[in-house]
């Protein structure tokens, strides 16, 4: 007599219990899978509708599907940039009692894109760089609460847009361990090394598919890694001394970790037997400086580099209506309902799955700034947004449903809209103008 069913789940979710898992994932009816981009993988890796959500399931062993799944868990508790655990369905069998695979479902990411989506015919330069950046510090990230990846690679990376740059999340934890007291300068040196010969890699098999830009140095684009993550590294690790009449080195730290993203939650302050000079080193440092206090301020829950923007504006909003001494919780909510909602509603509904809210405001920002520069004057923002949505919005994919990561072959051709695709570089010369 077969094992029954097992269902592992960080959530009751009745819809799990209609999937077929008496049926090889490979041979699932197509009125249950969700054609994605897909990727090579040692593993068979479909997606699937649940519940009206888009998921992924990973066929593998039910050992390494339990661990994954306690991996993600624990990963989403030091809040660590990574996909959502879902199930871990084991004791399946065939309709002979054959035993199956078990599985691991994973939610997807809403507007995440794997790497080979965000361009649509040739990788550019500057998208390169930006996704090793964003790479760097989801790596330093990770380090930072104690996980040693063991596969850092950008195919095992989802991306979402983030104000002109990308922010990078965990979609494979397979290799992963996580170490309480933290990791040693070895382990992070093997995760850099691995890094930058999986980046290097990527980038050469997309030259030879004839999809890199002709004159890009794929080892140069690959160790921008090393760079980004050590000088990142530095500033919230690096112990610094000054002299004790320079106490004013303290606050300049903190506002350096601040601009980066970062908090410090502890810091270790030692002095000299004679008190001439003073040492200080973070000890707790987390990220999420400026969306901590964005949504503090609105309630908008989004990406870092949209958090900042996002405050820019609210900050210059505030100095326009010259209420400076006023509540900041008050002028926020100001600008929430008579800024930022605005933009957001004037979006054509058939339009809304093609950029999250926040990213959308980045871009309309950015096409005020450039029709301005354009006609010598400020151009009103009703006449931006009409321009913005006809000229740019109509004519971009719809992000919301194009999420698979690239972990698995491309199998059916992808159709989110009825509009043409436009491609990454469009973002990248608007970006060039600001």
């Amino acid at each position: 007599m077969s094992d029954a069913l097992r269902i592992t789940a960080s959530s009751v979710d009745p819809g799990l219990l209609a999937l077929p898992w008496s049926t090889p994932l490979a041979d699932w009816p197509s009125h249950h899978i969700v054609f994605l981009p897909k990727g090579l993988s040692r593993h068979l890796v479909r997606f699937a509708n649940l519940s009206g959500r888009v998921v992924a399931i990973k066929e593998t062993t039910e050992e390494m599907a339990r661990r994954e799944y306690d991996m993600l868990g624990n990963l989403s508790r030091l809040d660590a940039p990574c996909v959502e655990r879902v199930a871990v369905i084991a004791g399946r069998t065939d309709a002979d009692g054959t035993p199956l695979p078990a599985a691991l479902v994973t939610a997807h990411l809403k507007f995440s894109l794997p790497y080979r989506a965000l361009f649509t015919q040739i990788l550019r330069p500057d998208t390169a760089t930006r996704l090793v950046d964003a790479l760097a510090v989801l790596l330093v990230r990770l380090h930072n609460v104690g996980f040693f990846w063991g596969d850092v690679s950008l195919s095992n990376t989802l991306f979402r847009r983030d104000a002109g740059a990308f922010a990078a999340y965990l979609v494979d934890a397979e290799t992963g361990e996580l170490h309480e007291t933290g990791l040693t300068d070895g382990q992070r040196a093997h995760d850099l090394d691995v890094a930058r010969t999986n980046i290097a890699g990527e980038i050469m098999d997309l030259e030879a598919g004839g999809r890199l830009e002709g004159g890009v140095d794929a080892v140069a684009i690959a160790d921008g890694i090393m760079s980004s993550y050590h000088s990142l590294w530095a500033a919230l690790t690096d112990t610094e001394t000054f002299g004790s009449d320079e106490a004013w080195r303290l606050t300049e730290r903190v506002q350096k970790l601040n601009s980066i993203g970062f908090d410090i939650g502890e810091m270790s302050i030692t002095t000299t037997p004679d008190g001439t000079r003073v040492s200080i080193q973070p000890k707790v440092v987390d990220a999420g400086h400026h969306q901590r206090r964005l949504l503090r301020l609105t309630g908008l829950d989004v990406e870092e580099n949209q958090a900042r923007r996002l405050l820019n504006d609210l900050d210059e909003f505030r100095a326009r209506i010259s209420r400076l001494g006023a509540d900041e919780e008050m002028a926020a909510h100001e600008w929430l309902t008579r800024v930022f909602e605005p933009v957001v509603l004037a979006i054509p509904f058939d339009l809304r799955a093609k950029l999250e809210p926040a990213e959308v405001f980045h871009q309309v920002l950015e096409h005020r700034w450039y029709m301005s520069q354009t006609r010598g004057r400020s151009v009103p923002l009703a006449e931006v947004l009409t321009s913005y949505i006809d000229d740019v919005l109509r004519h971009r994919r719809d992000e919301a449903t194009l999420m698979g990561p690239s972990t698995e072959t491309m199998s059916l051709p992808v159709v989110t809209s009825a509009v043409p695709v436009v491609d990454e570089d469009d973002d990248i010369d608007w970006r060039d103008l600001v």
